[in-house]
């Protein structure tokens, strides 16, 4: 019973594993092509989760495993949204995936096992543990990726992506070894102490931090770090898309955190002005790339890249204020993405993927709501008020302005000024183009309702952003504080 209660932290995780050995094997004996059996039971499974991780908090830090696991109220925070997202990605794209034949129990059990390298990721407090749980996620994707066996530009795209990943973890696991030569040890704290204490070999630190920083940028798909970004947002189905530029964004801002922050703290003067560079980079070539695409899930890729650049901004304040304004942007920009990718999902249909710009002309026609919420999607995206992408946007600018990175802040304004360009676009081709096809659109209905909650979510957060970001400033404060 002792040794069960000591588990308590980690049960989420536990129960996670559990299931998917029994998903696994549940769905051998499951003829129906629709896999609803097995659908249910993901579902469940990622409620059962949430209702772990809810009930099983504890206030304060604890830790596992010889401080290999950590369980705060970040972590927590984190974990449940990426249950939301998970769940929020399958509903999306069970029908686009039925009527493509991929919405197979492989499918599934590879979504839940790139979840649990998520959480893994998430409580890592060891680089052991936050590189296996990076693998894991890391793994999973490459194989949903290449799913679709017979296409070919699938099956690229997870080519670049193994290949390209590979690279980077072979990076980070470099700059981890490196760390380990100069500190003695593989422990965030430990670590974090070490240095802050005077380590006698600082060019090697030093050395160590450049790969890591590489690494983890690759993770973020920020500049230069960013060329499979592009290539899998386009070549994979939109579902595994979703997938991907979602929920391991959160575990990435996690990753950051507990490398970046709470190890490296001491080293800040040196990883600041690296990611600077980044941050710059990535706004500069992600908003104008996106410009000349003309295919939308190409233009949301480069998106991305230009909204890492904006999270990095946060990171880069050095303070907490500018780490839960991190983490505020980092929920925004998911729950943006997953209405985006959702959007492209409904719509298409068998034989038809509506991934380029020019399918949604004169949607405001066809689907008068639809239309609004795409509006609102892209007006989050672009910052404008009233809408919550605005607020995120203004919390970043805010930290980096009080953080005293003013040069910093006038490219970021300029570049989102460019940016709102291509966005805007999409909403001039909805509502003052004429359909290129007027093909009935037709949603399920937990399709229909999810994407509406999706768009009025980011309408609402907007209009009352304080209470989203109470959370992330509470969760953030707490965890540093109590490590």
């Amino acid at each position: 019973m002792n040794f069960l209660s000591i588990l308590v932290p980690a049960y989420a995780e536990i129960f996670l594993l559990v299931m998917v050995s029994v998903i696994l094997i549940a769905d051998l004996f499951i003829t129906d092509p629709s896999k609803t059996l097995t659908y249910l039971l993901v579902q469940v499974t990622l409620l059962g989760c949430a209702l772990i991780t809810v009930s099983t908090h504890q206030p304060g830090v604890v830790h596992l495993f010889h401080n290999m696991f950590v369980d705060d109220l970040m972590s927590d925070v984190l974990k449940l949204l990426s249950y939301l997202a998970v769940s929020m990605m399958l509903v999306y794209s069970r029908n686009y995936l039925l009527v493509r034949g991929l919405f197979s129990g492989e499918f599934m059990v590879l979504a839940l096992f790139a979840l649990l390298g998520m959480m893994v990721m998430i409580s890592a407090s060891h680089f052991i543990s936050l590189y296996m749980g990076l693998e894991l996620l890391s793994l999973s994707l490459y194989a949903m990726v290449a799913l679709q066996r017979d296409s070919a530009i699938a099956t690229e795209a997870a080519m670049k992506y193994f290949i390209l990943g590979a690279l980077a973890s072979g990076l980070l696991l470099y700059g981890m070894s490196m760390l380990y030569g100069a500190t003695g040890s593989l422990d965030v704290n430990i670590v974090s102490d070490a240095i802050r204490h005077g380590v006698p070999n600082k060019q090697l630190l030093t050395f160590g931090l450049v790969f890591i920083v590489a690494g983890l940028a690759f993770k973020l798909g920020a500049v230069p770090f960013h060329m499979w970004v592009p290539d899998v947002y386009h070549g994979a189905p939109t579902a595994m898309t979703m997938l991907i530029g979602t929920a391991p964004k959160l575990a990435a801002f996690a990753f950051v955190m507990r490398l970046l922050i709470e190890a490296l703290q001491p080293l800040m003067v040196d990883w600041s002005s690296m990611l600077i560079i980044l941050s710059v980079l990535s706004m500069a070539l992600g908003n104008i790339s996106a410009i000349a695409q003309t295919n939308l899930k190409r233009m949301l890729a480069y998106s991305t890249i230009a909204h890492m650049g904006f999270m990095l901004l946060g990171v880069l304040s050095g303070d907490i204020d500018g780490y839960s304004a991190a983490m505020f942007y980092t929920v925004v920009y998911v729950l943006m993405s997953l209405g985006g990718f959702g959007m492209i999902m409904l719509l298409s249909r068998e034989g038809f993927e509506a991934d380029k710009i020019e399918d949604f002309k004169g949607l405001n026609q066809r689907s008068p709501w639809l239309a609004f919420v795409m509006l609102l999607l892209m007006f989050s995206m672009a910052g404008v008020p009233p809408t919550v992408g605005f607020y995120a946007k203004f919390s970043v600018l805010s930290a980096a302005v009080n953080s005293g990175h003013i040069p910093v802040v006038v490219m970021a304004v300029l570049f989102s000024l460019i940016g709102a360009f291509y966005y805007l676009r999409i909403v001039k081709l909805m509502y003052f183009d004429t359909p290129e096809s007027h093909f009935p659109i037709s949603l399920r209905s937990d399709s229909s309702i999810l994407i509406s909650f999706n768009g009025l979510a980011v309408l609402l957060l907007g209009i009352l952003p304080s209470n989203l970001m109470t959370v992330c400033a509470v969760s953030v404060q707490q965890s540093l504080l109590l490590h």
